[in-house]
């Protein structure tokens, strides 16, 4: 993702939330690599909630699979 398609999401995004985190990846290299980037406004302690609640619907949307 560009870096200023990301800058204005996080700045939309921090007006109208208490907390957020964003997480991006380019595509795969040829090689296999990806980059992945990850930001966060907010309580560092309600970021890893967050996370923690994505990732537990990740698990169960699999389950379902």
């Amino acid at each position: 993702m560009r870096r200023e398609i990301r800058d204005r999401i996080k700045k939309a995004l921090s007006k109208n939330h208490e907390c957020y985190v964003l997480i991006t990846c380019d595509s795969p290299s040829d090689g296999g690599d990806m980059e992945v980037k990850m930001s966060y406004e907010g309580d560092a302690a309600l970021a890893s909630y967050l996370l923690q609640g994505a990732q537990t619907i990740i698990d169960e949307s699999e389950i379902e699979i």
